[in-house]
Protein backbone atom coordinates (compact mmCIF):
# COMPACT_ATOMS: atom_id res chain seq x y z
CA UNK A 1 0.00 0.00 0.00
CA UNK A 2 1.50 3.34 -1.20
CA UNK A 3 0.68 6.12 1.14
CA UNK A 4 0.79 10.02 0.50
CA UNK A 5 0.80 12.45 3.28
CA UNK A 6 0.53 16.28 2.64
CA UNK A 7 2.93 17.58 5.33
CA UNK A 8 3.33 20.99 7.13
CA UNK A 9 6.66 22.22 8.98
CA UNK A 10 8.85 25.02 10.35
CA UNK A 11 12.29 24.39 8.92
CA UNK A 12 14.20 26.81 11.54
CA UNK A 13 14.89 23.69 14.06
CA UNK A 14 15.99 21.16 11.10
CA UNK A 15 18.99 21.10 9.13
CA UNK A 16 16.52 20.51 5.84
CA UNK A 17 14.59 18.22 4.67
CA UNK A 18 16.96 15.12 3.90
CA UNK A 19 18.27 12.50 6.35
CA UNK A 20 21.81 14.18 7.83
CA UNK A 21 23.97 11.57 10.27
CA UNK A 22 25.11 14.40 12.31
CA UNK A 23 21.98 16.66 12.21
CA UNK A 24 18.20 16.44 12.76
CA UNK A 25 16.39 16.58 9.79
CA UNK A 26 12.78 16.83 9.10
CA UNK A 27 12.92 13.18 7.10
CA UNK A 28 14.51 11.37 9.69
CA UNK A 29 11.86 12.99 12.31
CA UNK A 30 9.28 11.99 9.82
CA UNK A 31 10.14 8.28 9.53
CA UNK A 32 10.26 7.85 12.90
CA UNK A 33 6.54 9.02 13.27
CA UNK A 34 5.75 7.05 10.50
CA UNK A 35 7.14 3.62 11.43
CA UNK A 36 5.65 3.79 15.46
CA UNK A 37 2.43 3.71 13.53
CA UNK A 38 3.47 1.22 10.74
CA UNK A 39 4.85 -0.94 13.18
CA UNK A 40 8.12 -1.25 10.97
CA UNK A 41 11.26 0.92 9.40
CA UNK A 42 9.84 3.13 7.00
CA UNK A 43 11.05 5.24 4.73
CA UNK A 44 9.65 8.54 3.55
CA UNK A 45 10.28 10.40 -0.28
CA UNK A 46 9.16 13.98 -0.53
CA UNK A 47 8.22 16.11 -3.43
CA UNK A 48 11.17 18.72 -2.48
CA UNK A 49 13.85 18.10 -0.23
CA UNK A 50 14.37 21.77 0.92
CA UNK A 51 17.08 23.55 2.78
CA UNK A 52 18.21 24.46 6.17
CA UNK A 53 16.02 26.89 8.21
CA UNK A 54 13.14 26.84 4.75
CA UNK A 55 9.53 25.69 5.81
CA UNK A 56 6.96 23.96 4.16
CA UNK A 57 2.88 24.90 4.33
CA UNK A 58 2.48 21.62 2.03
CA UNK A 59 4.96 19.22 1.31
CA UNK A 60 4.12 16.26 -0.18
CA UNK A 61 5.05 13.08 0.97
CA UNK A 62 4.85 9.06 0.52
CA UNK A 63 5.54 5.99 1.61
CA UNK A 64 5.32 2.37 0.88
CA UNK A 65 3.30 -0.04 4.09
CA UNK A 66 1.77 -3.27 4.61
CA UNK A 67 -0.07 -1.62 8.13
CA UNK A 68 -4.09 -1.18 7.07
CA UNK A 69 -4.92 1.94 8.35
CA UNK A 70 -7.94 4.85 7.77
CA UNK A 71 -6.83 8.19 7.09
CA UNK A 72 -7.81 9.72 10.33
CA UNK A 73 -5.63 6.78 11.95
CA UNK A 74 -2.61 8.04 9.99
CA UNK A 75 -3.19 11.75 10.56
CA UNK A 76 -3.58 11.69 13.83
CA UNK A 77 -1.20 8.56 14.93
CA UNK A 78 1.60 10.44 13.00
CA UNK A 79 1.06 14.01 14.41
CA UNK A 80 0.94 12.25 18.25
CA UNK A 81 4.34 10.97 17.26
CA UNK A 82 5.46 14.36 15.96
CA UNK A 83 6.98 17.52 17.63
CA UNK A 84 5.05 20.80 17.43
CA UNK A 85 6.98 21.94 14.52
CA UNK A 86 5.83 19.56 12.06
CA UNK A 87 2.17 18.41 11.31
CA UNK A 88 0.64 15.74 9.02
CA UNK A 89 -2.66 17.65 7.05
CA UNK A 90 -3.55 14.80 5.52
CA UNK A 91 -3.14 11.10 4.13
CA UNK A 92 -4.27 9.03 1.49
CA UNK A 93 -4.03 5.89 -0.35
CA UNK A 94 -2.31 6.22 -3.51
CA UNK A 95 -1.42 3.72 -6.27
CA UNK A 96 1.85 2.32 -6.78
CA UNK A 97 2.72 4.42 -10.30
CA UNK A 98 2.53 7.66 -7.68
CA UNK A 99 5.82 9.20 -6.65
CA UNK A 100 5.81 12.37 -4.73
CA UNK A 101 8.94 13.38 -6.43
CA UNK A 102 9.07 11.85 -9.87
CA UNK A 103 4.92 12.45 -9.97
CA UNK A 104 5.32 16.14 -9.77
CA UNK A 105 4.20 18.63 -12.35
CA UNK A 106 6.02 21.64 -10.76
CA UNK A 107 5.81 23.02 -7.38
CA UNK A 108 5.56 26.34 -6.17
CA UNK A 109 7.24 28.51 -3.30
CA UNK A 110 6.69 31.69 -1.66
CA UNK A 111 9.21 34.00 -0.34
CA UNK A 112 8.34 36.45 2.38
CA UNK A 113 10.35 39.53 2.72
CA UNK A 114 9.75 42.29 5.87
CA UNK A 115 10.37 45.66 4.26
CA UNK A 116 10.94 47.88 7.21
CA UNK A 117 14.02 49.45 9.12
CA UNK A 118 13.50 47.65 12.87
CA UNK A 119 14.10 43.68 12.69
CA UNK A 120 11.53 41.69 13.54
CA UNK A 121 11.26 40.10 16.62
CA UNK A 122 8.36 37.32 16.59
CA UNK A 123 8.35 36.51 12.69
CA UNK A 124 12.30 36.21 12.93
CA UNK A 125 12.44 32.90 12.02
CA UNK A 126 9.32 33.37 9.63
CA UNK A 127 11.17 35.83 7.08
CA UNK A 128 13.75 37.42 5.09
CA UNK A 129 14.23 40.98 6.60
CA UNK A 130 15.69 43.54 4.63
CA UNK A 131 16.13 47.68 6.28
CA UNK A 132 16.05 48.88 2.94
CA UNK A 133 13.05 49.85 1.06
CA UNK A 134 12.18 47.58 -1.78
CA UNK A 135 10.99 48.43 -4.97
CA UNK A 136 8.85 46.09 -5.86
CA UNK A 137 8.10 47.30 -9.28
CA UNK A 138 11.29 46.88 -10.27
CA UNK A 139 12.24 43.46 -9.23
CA UNK A 140 8.68 42.26 -11.10
CA UNK A 141 10.80 43.72 -14.03
CA UNK A 142 13.45 41.74 -13.51
CA UNK A 143 11.55 38.68 -12.34
CA UNK A 144 10.26 38.90 -16.58
CA UNK A 145 13.83 37.78 -17.74
CA UNK A 146 14.02 34.66 -15.88
CA UNK A 147 10.53 33.30 -16.90
CA UNK A 148 10.78 30.28 -19.31
CA UNK A 149 12.91 27.45 -19.98
CA UNK A 150 16.62 28.41 -19.08
CA UNK A 151 20.20 27.18 -18.29
CA UNK A 152 19.93 28.32 -14.38
CA UNK A 153 23.57 27.33 -13.76
CA UNK A 154 24.36 31.10 -11.78
CA UNK A 155 21.22 30.58 -9.91
CA UNK A 156 22.45 27.82 -8.00
CA UNK A 157 24.37 26.81 -5.64
CA UNK A 158 28.14 25.44 -6.28
CA UNK A 159 27.34 22.46 -4.35
CA UNK A 160 24.40 21.50 -6.83
CA UNK A 161 24.37 17.66 -8.19
CA UNK A 162 21.50 18.05 -10.38
CA UNK A 163 22.73 16.59 -13.85
CA UNK A 164 21.09 19.46 -15.80
CA UNK A 165 20.70 23.34 -14.90
CA UNK A 166 17.99 23.69 -17.33
CA UNK A 167 14.60 24.25 -15.50
CA UNK A 168 10.80 26.39 -16.59
CA UNK A 169 9.64 29.07 -14.60
CA UNK A 170 6.29 29.01 -15.40
CA UNK A 171 5.17 31.60 -13.15
CA UNK A 172 7.14 34.31 -11.48
CA UNK A 173 5.14 37.38 -9.77
CA UNK A 174 6.32 40.33 -7.14
CA UNK A 175 3.87 42.10 -5.21
CA UNK A 176 3.64 43.98 -1.85
CA UNK A 177 1.05 44.46 0.60
CA UNK A 178 1.89 46.43 3.71
CA UNK A 179 5.35 45.94 4.64
CA UNK A 180 5.63 42.36 3.05
CA UNK A 181 7.14 41.75 -0.15
CA UNK A 182 6.06 38.41 -1.95
CA UNK A 183 8.16 36.46 -4.81
CA UNK A 184 6.24 33.61 -6.01
CA UNK A 185 7.47 31.35 -8.30
CA UNK A 186 5.97 28.18 -9.80
CA UNK A 187 8.55 26.18 -11.91
CA UNK A 188 8.99 22.49 -12.87
CA UNK A 189 12.09 21.67 -10.55
CA UNK A 190 14.37 23.78 -9.07
CA UNK A 191 18.32 23.04 -8.45
CA UNK A 192 19.95 23.66 -5.08
CA UNK A 193 19.36 27.42 -3.43
CA UNK A 194 17.81 28.51 -6.91
CA UNK A 195 14.92 30.64 -5.56
CA UNK A 196 17.25 31.69 -2.69
CA UNK A 197 19.37 32.88 -5.49
CA UNK A 198 16.66 34.57 -7.40
CA UNK A 199 15.23 35.97 -4.33
CA UNK A 200 18.62 37.73 -3.76
CA UNK A 201 18.96 39.31 -6.38
CA UNK A 202 15.83 40.72 -6.66
CA UNK A 203 16.17 41.91 -3.40
CA UNK A 204 19.28 43.93 -5.11
CA UNK A 205 17.61 45.04 -7.81
CA UNK A 206 14.99 46.22 -5.55
CA UNK A 207 17.14 48.42 -3.49
CA UNK A 208 17.98 50.16 -6.09
CA UNK A 209 21.76 48.36 -5.78
CA UNK A 210 21.47 46.82 -9.60
CA UNK A 211 19.47 47.07 -12.90
CA UNK A 212 16.85 45.47 -14.05
CA UNK A 213 18.29 43.76 -16.23
CA UNK A 214 21.25 42.64 -14.20
CA UNK A 215 19.04 39.57 -13.47
CA UNK A 216 19.42 38.99 -17.07
CA UNK A 217 22.92 39.40 -17.73
CA UNK A 218 23.65 36.97 -14.54
CA UNK A 219 21.15 34.35 -16.15
CA UNK A 220 23.54 34.65 -19.52
CA UNK A 221 26.57 34.40 -17.46
CA UNK A 222 26.00 30.61 -16.71
CA UNK A 223 28.40 31.99 -13.77
CA UNK A 224 27.29 31.41 -9.81
CA UNK A 225 29.98 33.83 -9.19
CA UNK A 226 28.44 36.71 -11.32
CA UNK A 227 25.33 37.07 -8.91
CA UNK A 228 26.38 35.49 -5.47
CA UNK A 229 23.34 36.59 -3.51
CA UNK A 230 21.58 34.24 -1.75
CA UNK A 231 18.37 35.58 -0.07
CA UNK A 232 18.31 34.27 4.05
CA UNK A 233 16.20 30.60 4.57
CA UNK A 234 14.02 31.71 6.57
CA UNK A 235 11.67 33.69 4.41
CA UNK A 236 11.30 30.55 1.63
CA UNK A 237 7.81 28.40 2.06
CA UNK A 238 7.12 25.45 0.05
CA UNK A 239 3.14 26.26 -0.46
CA UNK A 240 2.05 23.91 -3.39
CA UNK A 241 2.86 20.49 -5.45
CA UNK A 242 0.98 20.01 -8.60
CA UNK A 243 0.10 16.41 -9.94
CA UNK A 244 -1.36 15.44 -12.60
CA UNK A 245 -5.12 14.65 -12.68
CA UNK A 246 -4.94 11.12 -12.92
CA UNK A 247 -3.24 10.62 -9.72
CA UNK A 248 -6.67 11.28 -8.60
CA UNK A 249 -6.18 14.35 -6.15
CA UNK A 250 -4.93 17.74 -5.90
CA UNK A 251 -3.22 19.03 -2.94
CA UNK A 252 -4.15 23.09 -2.54
CA UNK A 253 -2.18 25.97 -2.15
CA UNK A 254 -1.52 27.08 1.53
CA UNK A 255 -0.08 30.31 1.79
CA UNK A 256 1.86 31.18 4.99
CA UNK A 257 -0.52 33.39 6.68
CA UNK A 258 2.27 36.17 7.14
CA UNK A 259 0.88 39.91 6.25
CA UNK A 260 -2.40 38.01 4.76
CA UNK A 261 -0.46 38.14 1.01
CA UNK A 262 -3.06 38.15 -2.05
CA UNK A 263 -3.68 33.91 -2.50
CA UNK A 264 -2.26 34.62 -5.67
CA UNK A 265 -2.77 31.30 -8.35
CA UNK A 266 -0.16 28.71 -8.10
CA UNK A 267 -0.86 27.24 -11.27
Amino acid sequence: MRIALGVEYDGSKFYGWQRQKLAESVQETLEEAVSEIANRSVEVYAAGRTDSGVHATEQVVHFDTHAVRDSRSWIMGINVNLPHSISVLWAREMREDFHARHSAMSRCYRYVILDRPTRPSILSKKVAWTRDPLDHVRMQDAASFLKGTHDFSAYRASSCQSKSPVRTIHRLTVHRLGEFVYVDIVANGFLHHMVRNIAGVLMTIGKGEQEATWARTILESRDREAGGVTGPAPGLYLVKVRYDHTHGFSPAVRWPAIGMGLPLDAG
